[in-house]
């Protein structure tokens, strides 16, 4: 061994050693999640004056069961897996991977977190349509499934929570917040790209096919939309559609919604919202496009956690609740207190990938053009965000009880449904970080464009534009609206301020 390579190790072995003694030294201060003090200012009113959001209480959140963290296992594309794999899985015992008692340093509890994100909460089982639809190869073509170099499908995973019986786990954090890039690597906490509601689409038009109880499917499936997405205080409600459209109708609105979109509980398979990338959220002071949720430490983002792996559907807004009348808590599930804090630290750890982009000439002068044309008002280093609220045209700002420092007085004139038609509404939509564009897409509040280069086309404005992101189903054109800022340069400072923005 060289006297330089003898140095190097001996520097590693005394890098770990402080590592490891900070982190021996380290001792958690776990928040209670569900604290009804600091869930009363927690989300933004709803910009529709007179319907007050209320959550259940303490008593009953902690009467319902923690879910236990069962060890996970991958899916693979068809040809991929490795030989005798499925029998293998059923030979193996079920194994419960969390326990917060045996967690001694920092390390331990965002390695535990991580375990917690890719955690499904709902299991189908083999004998139901998407295991044998994650087994086909067509389901992969026909809606353009990213896999990873290795073969694997990161967004659902096989769970054995009875030896003998494989399920496929779904409704993780992983399977919207994992997105696999071009050259086959994926990335945890990044704006996903797997396409959920298209490919849900696609299981409902097959099911429907091979249903024996066609109508009691489409009544069960008019119920679940209901419950996930109804706002009845809203006037014509959009969301109501459902309840009078048949299964072929539903799946066509799910498949125009494109991947890095999805219609999550509380926004709308007519509205959806683009996926939040949560590297860097740390950052952020409102969760979600809307700024529906205020993020004022890591016990905030552990009530958002709750909330959207379903507490939000047993909360009543004035007199209607989701999920209908309260049920038995011993018959729901939810994360302990402790899972959440491992879960918010592992996404607080989150960093984003290298960056491919160089800051090369081209991008110094996109950096002059962003200061010039005064981009650092909404958007200043280093955060690049304000991280304020900007109300939509039709709101009245004096319905809601938000903070003046808190309001950018600028109206972008974007689309503004998500915010006001939807549960997740506030009247407001976040400023948005501009840090990792790179990697992220589709782009705006609803992702209805796919590049920054789309963004920043004038002709986007034009109601006879063709969105490349969101477009809406049975729409052929229509105007991409608002956020006029950089639409008037020149292409040669048009493309220098992309190439700049590529490299935050």
């Amino acid at each position: 061994m060289s006297r330089l390579t003898k140095i190097a190790s001996a520097l590693l072995a005394l890098l770990w050693i402080i590592n490891h003694a900070a982190n021996a030294g380290w001792s958690p201060t776990i928040p209670k999640v569900w604290d009804e003090e600091a869930l009363r200012d927690f989300e933004l009113p709803l910009p529709q004056a007179g319907i007050t959001v209320k959550h259940i209480s303490s008593d009953y959140y902690y009467r319902i069961p923690v879910r236990p963290i069962y060890k996970t296992y991958p899916i693979y594309y068809p040809g991929k897996e490795p030989a005798g794999y499925i029998e293998w899985l059923k030979k193996q015992n079920p194994e419960i991977v969390f326990d917060h008692t045996k967690l001694q340093t920092k390390d331990d509890w965002i390695h535990a977190g991580q375990l917690v994100f890719e955690a499904p909460i709902e299991f189908l089982g083999s004998d139901g349509a998407l295991f044998a639809l994650v087994r086909d190869v067509e389901w992969y073509r026909q809606n353009k499934i990213p896999v990873r170099g290795d073969g694997i499908f990161p967004n659902f995973q096989y769970v054995v929570r009875e030896k003998g019986k494989i399920e496929i786990g779904i409704l993780a954090c992983a399977q919207c917040h994992t997105r696999v890039m071009p050259d086959g690597s994926s990335i945890q906490g990044a704006q996903g790209n797997y396409p959920d509601d298209r490919s849900f689409g696609y299981e409902l038009r097959i099911g429907h096919q091979k249903s024996t109880k066609k109508d009691e499917d489409l009544k069960d499936l008019r119920d679940d939309f209901r419950e996930s997405y109804a706002a009845p205080w809203i006037k014509d409600d959009l969301n109501a559609q459902p309840d009078r459209m048949s299964v072929e109708e539903i799946a066509s609105v799910l498949e125009a919604i494109p991947p890095g979109a999805c219609a999550r509980q509380g926004s709308s398979i007519f509205y959806p919202a683009k996926i939040p990338d949560l590297i860097g959220v740390q950052d952020m002071f409102f969760l979600d496009a809307t700024g529906h949720n205020r993020h004022r430490g890591i016990g905030d983002l552990m009530r958002y956690a709750a909330l959207n792996q379903g507490a939000d559907l047993l909360s009543s807004y004035g007199d209607f609740i989701p999920k209908g009348p309260l049920p038995d808590p011993a018959k729901e599930s939810r994360y302990s207190d402790e899972q959440l804090y491992a879960l918010a630290l592992y996404v607080y750890s989150l960093k984003p990938p290298p960056n491919p982009n160089p800051f090369n000439a081209l991008a110094a002068r996109g950096k002059v053009v962003f200061d010039q044309a005064g981009c650092f008002v909404c958007h200043p280093p280093p955060l690049y965000t304000n991280n304020q609220l900007t109300p939509v045209q039709e709101f009245q700002e004096s319905a809601i009880n938000v903070s003046k420092p808190e309001i950018l007085q600028i109206n972008v004139d974007t689309d503004s449904n998500l915010t006001l038609h939807t549960r997740r509404g506030s009247g407001y939509y976040k400023v948005p970080s501009l840090r990792g564009l790179w990697y992220r897409g589709p782009l705006e509040h609803n992702g209805s464009v796919a590049t920054l280069e789309d963004w920043f086309d004038p002709k986007r404005l034009n109601a006879d534009y063709v969105p490349t992101g969101f477009i809406g189903f049975g729409v052929k054109n229509r105007a991409v609206k608002g956020h006029p800022f950089g639409l008037s340069l020149s292409k040669e400072d048009r493309e220098a301020l992309i190439a700049f923005l590529k490299t935050l």
